[in-house]
């Protein structure tokens, strides 16, 4: 058996002694590279490597039958430096079934001269990894100690894989002082990944652009260009730009000079834009509004708090307890009232806080570019309904089931408007919704009459949704439906999704809603699945046949 050092080929010594050096300076890394196959070689080998496992200088990691051979078997062997694997030291050993070694192959290291004992912890190496990525380290994917032979010497050190947007990045990080010394990254190189303070002093990461020293919420790390606007409490500027009369540029963004932000409004309008993509890409593989990564622009502070006093009634209802889609991927965000003041007797955050508020405005703009939902009378309450069910739907995803802030539930806006919001799937009736289509609110088709009622009856097919994945008895009708269960949530939410997106008709009433949906679920899970029996059963408890 031999190692090759550089281009020469000498004999194998695996002493790996540990070499005195001068204070200060390091041992210059020797890699010693093992190749032994034919009898002579593995013979002088397979002694040695069996002293340096019984000596803890080499471990068995595992050992794997070979699928192609039958009776072979590879066993990998890591160096190790009092207890502490060495990165890049490793041998195969392949056996034959006799157990015989049939050659041996890998790199190990000689001189190590480290000492093992960190100045840091796992957790102060994970901290780093959050300030290069924006991303939190847990359970299996805390950075682990190692030996590191780097290009001037070996070190002790962690090593850690972080996935991003942008693919894996794996990092080596000294355990001395936390320098990183080795980094493979595909962030790309114009992006940062910022923290901020959200309206409910929950801390999220925002992917943002370094422009000119100053950071802008631009996120250059999701395929849509998503930027967030911070008018500032123009609302001439506003409407200038609503309207087509102007343009908004990089001074219009909203900014940060050391990447903590503050600004609560902006923080989750940016960051929940990302996650409401993320959640269409994951669950239905769909790309933004239109399917083609049409641009999110967000826009907070439209108008300022401090001036209310001086706005009409209108331009409260509008700019301060509102959010609403603009059209062409544009989203409006709600200034809420100032602390001291209520409306109805509820207090209104900013209107960005609630993610289900950001993915239900948003899920107009996917509803625009699919069915088209006719906003008026009963198509105008499905086309409000699937923006709940679908913010409703986002609101799981990322947060945990419960009944306070930041928990997902199946009231709409609770997080920003308090107490208790302004909808409730499990129950219309609690805020005067009608959850039977004999309850249903029949009124003028005008803007004074809510376009025919369009909030008031999306109750019912609100309802809907809630019974086909909680169960449940409808109080009106007292009809109950087995629903598919927590554990489900996904069917119902895909059924939904194809039969809105792709099947439902502009004009579509309740009626045919029942139709397409039931039809939808067929389609995914078959006619005797538990996803089609609850989506039939709800619509029947609702009063929709």
């Amino acid at each position: 058996m031999h190692v090759r050092r550089g281009a020469r080929l000498i004999p194998f010594v695996i002493g790996l002694a540990v070499l005195a050096h001068p204070p200060g300076v390091r041992a210059q890394p020797r890699r010693l590279t093992v190749l032994a196959s034919d009898p002579a070689q593995v013979r002088r080998i397979d002694s040695t490597v069996d002293a340096q496992i019984r000596s803890g200088q080499l471990e068995v990691r595992r050992t794997d039958d070979d699928t192609l051979l039958e009776g072979r078997q590879h066993a990998r062997l890591r160096q190790l430096h009092h207890g502490v694997p060495v990165v890049g030291a490793e041998l195969t050993r392949q056996t034959d079934e006799l157990g015989a070694t049939v050659s041996v192959f890998g790199s190990l290291f000689e001189g190590i001269d480290v000492d093992v004992t960190p100045a840091l912890d796992a957790a102060a190496a994970a901290a780093v990894v959050e300030g290069r990525t924006g991303e939190t380290l847990a359970g299996e994917r805390m950075p682990t100690l190692c030996v590191y032979p780097g290009t001037d010497g070996y070190h002790l050190a962690y090593r850690a894989t972080v996935f991003t947007a942008d693919g894996a990045s794996s990092y080596v990080i000294d355990a001395t002082d936390g320098t990183v010394l080795h980094e493979t990254s595909g962030l790309r190189t114009q992006s940062a990944v910022g923290k901020g303070t959200g309206v409910l002093g929950d801390q999220k990461k925002m992917s943002v652009t370094l422009d000119s020293g100053t950071y802008t919420t631009r996120d250059p790390l999701r395929p849509p260009l998503l930027t967030t606007y911070d008018l500032r409490g123009n609302l001439q500027r506003t409407l200038d730009f609503l309207n087509g009369r102007t343009t908004l540029g990089v001074s219009d963004r909203a900014s940060d000079t050391d990447n903590v932000w503050t600004d609560a409004a902006a923080v989750d309008a940016h960051a929940q834009t990302g996650f409401f993509y993320d959640y269409y890409f994951k669950r239905f593989g769909r790309r933004g509004l239109d399917n083609n990564n049409l641009r999110l622009l967000s826009i907070v502070h439209p108008v300022s708090r401090a001036a209310i006093g001086t706005q009409s009634a209108a331009t409260v209802g509008t700019y301060y307890l509102n959010a609403f889609y603009a059209g062409a991927g544009v989203m409006v965000y709600g200034e809420g009232l100032p602390p001291a003041m209520t409306a109805g007797g509820q207090h209104w955050d900013y209107l960005a806080g609630a993610i289900d508020v950001v993915a239900h405005e948003l899920t107009h703009g996917i509803t625009d570019y699919t069915s088209d939902l006719i906003y008026e009378n009963e198509s105008g309450a499905l086309n409000e309904s699937f923006s709940d069910m679908m913010g409703t739907a986002v609101e799981f995803f990322y947060q945990q089931p419960g009944a306070g802030p930041m928990q997902a539930d199946y009231l709409l806006g609770e997080d920003v408007i308090t107490p208790g919001g302004i909808r409730s799937m499990a129950n219309p009736g609690a805020f005067g919704d009608p959850d039977h289509y004999s309850k249903r609110l029949v009124t003028p088709n005008d803007s004074a009459h809510d376009n025919g009622g369009v909030h008031t009856n999306s109750g019912i097919p609100n309802h809907v949704y809630y019974l086909a994945i909680e169960g449940g008895t409808n109080r009106t009708s007292g009809l109950s439906v087995e629903g598919v269960g927590q554990a489900n949530r996904e069917q119902i939410e895909k059924v939904m999704y194809r039969a809105f997106t792709q099947m439902m008709p502009s004009n579509a009433t309740f009626s045919v809603a029942r139709a397409v949906t039931i039809q939808a679920a067929v389609d995914l899970y078959g006619a005797s699945s538990a996803a089609a029996r609850a989506i039939t059963q709800a619509w029947t408890a609702v009063g929709v046949n």
